[in-house]
């Protein structure tokens, strides 16, 4: 049964992974091609008809061309960025999907596209995790999971927790809830 964004349920649809041996295979060559800054071989390691879900898409890429599009505009954003792998992957136990935990970290040092935001010149350091589903041994539906509100507060597109500027962004939004639409 399909979720309500059109992406089958965790395991729906999916091929079993080989073993947990080549999971950690194709994840150190997953992380390799992004910390290569290698958008194209990014890309190579998802089928043709990949969905990939990431807080940062207002909506999910779909096929090999968008997923390149996403890591040219994240690596546009931070050039420096890395992904570190700060335990191992696991299975789920009929091995239909797999949990991969990473660290991502950069600077923002070029404009966020889209939305459009300018460069901040901020470090972020997001811990986070994908689940993959595969299909002849490259990933067929990808989910990103981490807080995209630290990440944009790092950044400082949001203000911080408890803060005056939380406080008066809480109040307009108050005002604005007792206005008629």
């Amino acid at each position: 049964m399909e979720a309500a964004t059109g992406i089958p349920r965790i395991g729906e649809g999916a091929e079993p992974i080989e073993s947990i041996e080549w999971l950690r295979g194709f994840a150190e060559g997953y992380v390799a091609a992004w910390n290569a800054g290698d958008p194209q071989a990014v890309a190579a390691c998802a089928t043709e008809d990949v969905v990939w879900t990431d807080p940062a898409l207002a909506e999910p890429a779909r096929g090999r061309a968008e997923v390149a599009e996403f890591a040219v505009a994240s690596l546009t954003a931070f050039p420096d960025l890395r992904f570190d792998e700060p335990g191992d992957p696991a299975m789920v136990e009929d091995g239909s999907a797999a949990y991969v935990p990473w660290v991502m970290s950069g600077t923002n040092s070029g404009p966020i596209d889209p939305p459009g935001f300018a460069p901040t010149g901020r470090s972020i350091s997001i811990t986070g995790f994908d689940v993959w589903q595969f299909r002849g041994g490259l990933i067929w539906r990808y989910e990103a999971i981490y807080d995209f509100n630290l990440l944009a507060t790092q950044l400082g597109l949001t203000p911080p927790r408890g803060g005056l500027a939380e406080r008066a962004l809480v109040q307009a939004q108050r005002l604005r809830s007792k206005l008629p639409f």
